[in-house]
Order: C-alpha cells, then structure tokens, then sequence
C-alpha cells in the first residue's frame, strides 16, 4: 500500500540496521498531531480537523490532495489518538470481499461493544460505484469509521450517496519552508541518516526541494537515494551536490533557484518573450521553469497581468484566456497544467498588443497627483432620494441610452480640461475601438 508522510515526531523509528530496508518516509512516519508538517489550515490551534481529532469527535472523512501531503499519516495518527483499530487497504488492489470481511468483523466487535475499528482506503476513487455502494449502509450506522484518501476531486469520484455521508478535507501541497523542515528533521533524527556525515550542499537541497513538487515522501525518497550514492570520502563524509540529486531523481536540470535572483531573470525572458510575440522561446522559458519545479500558478498570475498589461484591448480575449488557464491549473495540478500553460503562452505571444489602458491608467494616475481633486459634479450623482434631487443630483444629466446608446455631455469635474488618456492602438480590434471613439469624441486628438 502507498503510504503519505509530511511530518516527523522528532523520534528515530529504526532502531536497528535491518530497518534501513524500510524506506525513509516510512521511518519517519510521525505518530502524533505535534511532529506533523504542513496542513496548518486544518490542523492548526483551534482549527477544525484538530479539534475533531483531539476532542474525538470524528465523523467518516474524505482526505483530498496531491500526493506525499500526509494523508495516509493523518488516518493512522487518527487512529492511534482515538486507539480505533486500524484497517488500511488500498482500492487499486482491495475488491467488495475484502471490504465486507472488515465490516462484519465490525459488527461483531459492535455487539461485543469493542471500539468501532477506522477503515482506510487509499486511492479510494478507483472504487467503482458497486465497491462505494458496498460501503454505505456500515457508514451512515457508524460500524465503521472510513477514511478514504484521494488525488482525485471527490465531487467526481466518490458517488454522492457517500460523499453526503462524509466530511472533505482538502490538503494543500508542501511548502517550499515545510519541505526545508523535514529535510533537516530527516537527516538529523533517522536512525541510519544521522549516523552518516552527510553535507547537503545548498544548491544541491534547493534543487532537492523544487523538483519534489511539494510532495513529502518524494523529496525523502530522493534525499536517501542521494545518500546512499555519495561515496565517502577520506574523512568518511558524504557530500550530496546538484548532480547527484539531479541523479536521484532521474532529471537533469538547468540553473534555476526558485527562491534566487535566477528566478526573476527567468521569468522576465518568459514574459518578455510573449510580450515580443515569440510563442517558441516563451515556450522554451515555460519548459525551463516548469522543469525546474515553478509554481504553475505564478506563471498563470504573470500571464494575466501581461494579458491585460501587453495586450489589452488588441485582443480582449487574451484576458479571458489568461484568467481561464489559471483556474484551469489550479483545478488540475501538474503534470496536466503545463498543457494549459502552454495553450495561453502561445496565444497571448501570438496575439495583437497593445499596452493603451495601462499606459492610460499610468497617465491618469499622474495627472491626479498634479492637479487637485474636484468634486463630482451634481449631474453625474446619484439620486436616490427625493431630498438629494431637490439639491440638484442627478439633475441634467442625460440618459445614453433615450438616444441611441450615445449623448454628448461632460463626464470629466468640472472646470476641468477634458484630457485623452487612451490612446488606441492600430492593432488587432483595438483599430475599431480608436475608429469609434474617433466618431463619438470627435474633437479628441487621440
């Protein structure tokens, strides 16, 4: 069975060299709620998972998040907290046999009035409907307490008969700090790491971290590889440099510290790239950081601020793309998402631009700060009371719409100059929009 871990109890769980068989993030596997990392939004002082567990208040519950984020290690510090005996079967390998087996023996220990036992399914949306269904009944009754883990959003793996009778928590990937943290618990409290002269070499466990992806057991997994592999030297020190967890990886990657000035050059010969209208070296500078473990999500952000700031009004759909590809990153992860990444790229870097709205925004901030602040005049006010149209909101002013969708009237303080700060540009749709604003304001240089 896969198991998550993401924390560490600070006690060496291999007491003897035949434990070193167990793999590292197995060893270290935490026991208790103090030693855990990450899940702060849940697990933190006073928050609602913890409380459940503590005050064992615990209803059947859906863990869903990326891999190597603790959510074998919660249902087993669960049930460790609660002394519920523990069943775990995986739903790749697990059928409806081995399920109803665990439940009559449930009912059984019910009747002898036992403690009622936690059931965890790992990977539980590979269940079928029948499987699920099979689960129910001993669910809603309370014979057993279930846990089921997933990567899968369980609004569409998990039939809704089961998932109405359970409590999603949704667990958040590993950060870059909650990584660095069991990297140092690991090497300083394993039984068989701490008695190795291991220098991680900076560079070395940045890369470590990036290219784990927030995934816990991935990045131990890598870290004892890479240990095992340093050949000691004369001192009988073993050093982990960037090639050989580039090794233990099985990825060689390019200069790139998600945390260093290296990033920002990056990202700037991505943004530039597509703000040339380059989509093939913006597609190269997506795969560099992409490679090297950036968050997909803050390149989504960068590409919807260069949508609006690049492109603009040349093509309103670059916007749209842009916001889309974020929320479509965020709902899937990668490795999916550097699909949808590499979809806006190559658009927004095709597409028309145009920086007119931002330079115009630029602009009338500026004047702002120049000039001094007038009021708004009573024809442009709202009137929502008879007492405030007798003062005069509201009055004049003319309704666009009662002659044909445009009125010439003053939209600007008063007493003050009517000034252009949109200039349009000759490109893409935004020609049309200076053709018709050449129409309406006519006395406008643009």
């Amino acid at each position: 069975m896969t198991s998550d871990l993401t924390s560490h109890n600070g006690e060496s769980t291999s007491p003897s060299p035949a434990t070193e068989e167990i793999p590292l993030a197995e060893r270290v596997r935490p026991q208790t709620l103090q030693g855990f990392i990450g899940q702060s939004h849940l697990l933190g002082p006073g928050k609602i998972l913890r409380r459940v567990i503590e005050n064992d208040q615990l209803v059947s519950m859906i863990f869903w998040g990326p891999p190597g984020t603790g959510k074998t290690t919660l249902a087993r510090i669960i049930a460790g907290e609660t002394r519920a005996p523990f069943h775990a079967i995986s739903a790749v390998s697990a059928g409806v046999a081995e399920v109803r087996k665990i439940i009559s023996e449930a009912e059984k220990n019910r009747q002898a009035g036992e403690p009622r036992p936690l059931l965890f399914i790992d990977e539980i949306h590979r269940f079928n409907k029948a499987q699920q269904d099979a689960l129910l009944h001993s669910v809603e009754d309370g014979t057993i307490l279930l846990i089921g883990a997933t990567t899968e959003n369980p609004g569409f793996e998990v039939i809704p008969a089961l998932l109405s009778r359970c409590r999603v928590f949704k667990l958040e990937a590993l950060s870059f700090e909650q990584l660095d943290l069991m990297i140092s618990r690991a090497l300083q409290q394993d039984a068989w790491l701490s008695r190795q002269a291991i220098d991680l070499l900076p560079e070395a466990r940045n890369l470590l971290i990036n290219l784990s992806g927030g995934d816990g057991r991935n990045a131990l997994t890598a870290l004892e590889l890479a240990a095992k592999l340093a050949h000691p030297d004369d001192t009988d020190r073993r050093m982990i440099d960037r090639a050989l967890i580039e090794e233990a990886m099985q990825r060689r990657t390019l200069l790139y510290d998600k945390q260093g000035a290296y990033h920002y050059d990056v990202i700037s010969a991505f943004i530039k790239s597509v703000r040339g209208s380059d989509p093939d070296a913006a597609l190269y500078w997506l795969a560099r950081m992409l490679d090297a473990g950036e968050d997909p999500l803050f390149v989504a952000r960068r590409l919807i601020i260069l949508a609006a700031e690049d492109i603009g009004n040349a093509d309103p759909h670059g916007l749209m793309l842009a916001t889309s590809a974020y929320s479509a990153v965020h709902a899937i992860g990668m490795p999916e998402a550097r699909i949808v990444l590499a979809q806006a790229t190559t658009y927004l870097a095709s597409a028309a631009k145009s920086n007119a709205a931002y330079l115009g925004i630029e602009t009338a901030a500026e004047k702002l700060r120049q000039g001094e602040v007038t009021d708004v005049p009573l024809h442009l006010r709202n009137a929502p009371t008879r007492w405030l149209k007798e003062q005069g909101y509201a009055g004049g002013y003319k309704y666009p719409h009662d002659s044909g969708g445009f009125v010439e009237q003053n939209y600007f303080p008063d007493g003050f100059n009517a000034a252009v700060f949109y200039h349009p540009t000759e490109n893409g749709i935004e020609k049309r929009i200076k053709e018709r604003l050449q129409q309406l304001w006519p006395k406008r240089k643009r």
